[in-house]
Order: structure tokens, then sequence, then C-alpha cells
């Protein structure tokens, strides 16, 4: 490869590197106007924690599934539990770690913002289409893979397949997908 090739190469990852920061910062921002009561990390440390056993919700858990350090991971937890979201109780696995666990009234904030971040997305990712979706997913997940560490994924491997729902829905859940399906395709019932 030749220089100007090389140098066009690295002008696009410099330019991808500060585009990828600034939409990190926007959607951080706008997601923390749609949610309201929690801001988008504290929304994502429940999720995190919602997806994790009991006897596996350690700070250090936690932190990995978030993709961040123990000591932000900390700083999210002591916010949440002040603000009664959620509980921390000793580890009947390690004795030197803590376990946490959401509140009933963090349970109610978790499904107050997943309702309003599952609109969020709908109008952040309009412009998308299932397959432009699916490549940005994976190129997100390679990204992420660029010091040989993998992600740990939330629903990665859920057991939904695409058009696919294996419960019977709760009127709340057709309510929020009838209205996600509003946002995203203008109004067409796509969810029958």
């Amino acid at each position: 490869m030749n220089s100007n090739d090389l140098l066009k190469e690295l002008h696009v990852m410099q330019q991808s590197y500060a585009t990828l920061f600034s939409v990190v910062n926007k959607v951080q921002i706008r997601g923390d106007e749609n949610l309201g009561v929690l801001t988008s990390r504290q929304h994502m440390a429940l999720v995190a924690i919602a997806h994790l056993p009991l006897e596996q919700t350690t700070l250090v858990n936690i932190a990995k599934k978030l993709g961040t350090s123990k000591q932000t991971a900390n700083k999210l937890i002591s916010g949440l539990e002040k603000k009664g979201y959620i509980e921390t109780l000793p580890s009947r696995l390690d004795k030197r770690a803590i376990n946490v666990r959401i509140t009933p009234k963090g349970e109610e904030a978790l499904i107050v913002c997943s309702e309003k971040s599952t609109y969020f997305l709908a109008d952040m990712f309009h412009e998308f289409n299932a397959e432009e979706l699916h490549t940005f997913w994976r190129l997100l997940r390679k990204l992420y893979r660029f010091d040989g560490e993998e992600q740990d994924g939330f629903e990665e491997h859920a057991n939904l397949e695409v058009g696919e729902v294996s419960e019977p829905m709760d009127s709340f859940q057709e309510r929020v997908l009838s209205e996600f399906s509003k946002r995203r395709y203008g109004g067409a019932n796509t969810c029958e």
C-alpha cells in the first residue's frame, strides 16, 4: 500500500473515531433528556444488573457488562442506591464482594425508562433499515474487540428469533410495541 492510501485510511480512522466520540456524547445527552427519572448511564446500569443472576451482580461484573471501570460502576451504583433504586447485600459466594439487587422502586423506574428508551431508539434509528441495523451492530461488536476482549452483551442470545414472540404480550407491552411501530414505520401496523 502506498503512502497516499495509508494517509487516506488514517484520515478515515481519525474521522470515524472523532465521529464515534461525538455520537456517544450526543446520544447520552439526548438519552438523559428523554429518560427523565434516570440518566442513560443509570438506566444501562439497571439493565446490566437485571441481566445478571443475583449471585453475580458484583461491581466487577456490572462494570464488565457496561464496558467501564469498577470505579465508574461504583459511582453509578452509589447514585442509584441513594435514590433507593438498588440495595447492596453481602455476596454469599465471596465474602469480599457485594451483590446489587434492584428494589421495587428501581423496578418501577426501569419500566418507565425502558418504555421511554424504546421510543428514543425508534426515533434515533428511524433512518436505518433492518439490514443496516444488523450491520451496524455487527460492526460495533467488531470494533469493541479491537483489544481482544469480547463484549459481554445484553440479550445477544435471547430466545427471540426475528419475527417471533415467545410469550403472549400483556397490554403494556402491546401498547409500547404499537407506539414503537408508529415511530419506526410512520403508523404502519407491523405488530400483528
